[in-house]
């Protein structure tokens, strides 16, 4: 073995010593505009460039990429990075979080509903799931429960909602049809027509799609806490582009996620939420709240839903009831039970 290096290997070691960090851009697909549904992608853009000096950037698409619904199909390929997308729009691609949308779990606000959902994109079985299209969960975009406003009498107990028709899609429009509603899946952007028409008597949105699609501007009243259920619309990344940062940009990328969270629930209160509440009052809408004896009531009628999708999912050979416990579990820490 010779004692020293030759001058060539010592070159080439210099070089690579000295080389800088090599660029990361990433593309990221999402849908729709620039909205309080998107600001924790955009903080994470910004942090992330800030910490790594520029190094590693996101180009963030706003429907220019794919569709919403073949966001994770396009994840699972490497045609982008990262992507959001809702668990609805393909149970079948991602089974495992559909356990987050089951109706009247109990989510009261947006810091239970990341709890709840980081601790289920933790799992095991959940993160095998979505492996399965390549794709890594990264984090939450929390919304808010899809509670109802109507026009006509305020409803406020079980019996009441007996032949209300409601605009509610999906797992919801099951919940609705389980306490004696008539769920109708009418666009939500001919809501307020519907509504105007006296097609349905009530419409379920979180409260930025009441304010988008103009329904509150038809509404008498409005369920403040009946918190029937929402979608999970997870972040994710592809495997192997995250695998294939380097340390200090996989660094700068996970430790940005809470801090994103955080920016989105504090921008959610003060641009919607806040703004919700001052548009109740200016326009005379009464408030309906449910009492804890009423709210039970809604979860017994709807439990059917929640055992057979258990049921379902467990024949699948996913730890259904496992899951549902952990959320029930976890829910009843939060609120002190």
């Amino acid at each position: 073995m010779t004692k020293y290096l030759s001058g060539a290997a010592v070159a080439a070691l210099s070089i690579a010593i000295a080389a800088p960090t090599v660029a990361e851009e990433w593309n990221v697909s999402v849908w729709g505009k620039r909205r309080a549904f998107t600001e924790h992608v955009e903080k994470l853009a910004e942090l992330v460039s800030e910490k790594t000096n520029g190094e590693f950037t996101m180009n963030i698409s706003y429907g220019g990429l794919s569709k919403n619904t073949e966001n994770l199909d396009g994840i699972s390929i490497g045609a982008f990075e990262m992507a959001q997308f809702c668990a609805g729009y393909h149970e079948d691609k991602n089974p495992t979080i559909t356990v987050l949308e089951l109706p009247f779990l109990g989510v009261r606000n947006l810091e239970e509903e990341v709890a709840v959902s980081h601790m289920i994109y933790d799992h095991p079985a959940v993160q095998e799931d979505l492996a399965r299209w390549n794709a890594k969960l990264l984090m939450t975009s929390p919304m808010p429960q899809y509670n109802l406003v109507g026009t006509g009498d305020p409803r406020s107990t079980v019996e009441s909602f007996d032949g209300m028709r409601v605009r509610a899609t999906g797992g919801l429009g099951e919940a609705f049809k389980a306490v004696g509603g008539v769920p109708t899946s009418v666009p939500s952007n001919e809501a307020y027509n519907a509504m105007e028409a006296n097609v349905v008597d009530t419409v379920a949105f979180a409260q930025h799609a009441h304010l988008s699609f103009r329904t509150i501007d038809q509404a008498k009243w409005w369920t403040a806490n009946l918190n029937p259920g929402t979608v999970n619309c997870p972040i994710v990344v592809n495997i192997d582009a995250y695998e294939g940062l380097s340390d200090d940009h996989r660094e700068a990328l996970d430790s940005s996620v809470d801090e994103s969270i955080q920016y989105y629930l504090d921008n959610y209160q003060s641009n919607v939420l806040t703004k919700w509440d001052e548009i109740l009052a200016e326009k005379g809408v009464t408030k309906v709240e449910f009492s804890d004896e009423e709210l039970q009531k809604f979860r017994d009628a709807t439990k059917g839903i929640a055992d057979k999708w258990i049921e379902e999912k467990s024949a699948q050979g996913i730890p259904a009831q496992e899951l549902y416990d952990m959320v029930v579990a976890k829910l009843n820490e939060l609120h002190g039970m």
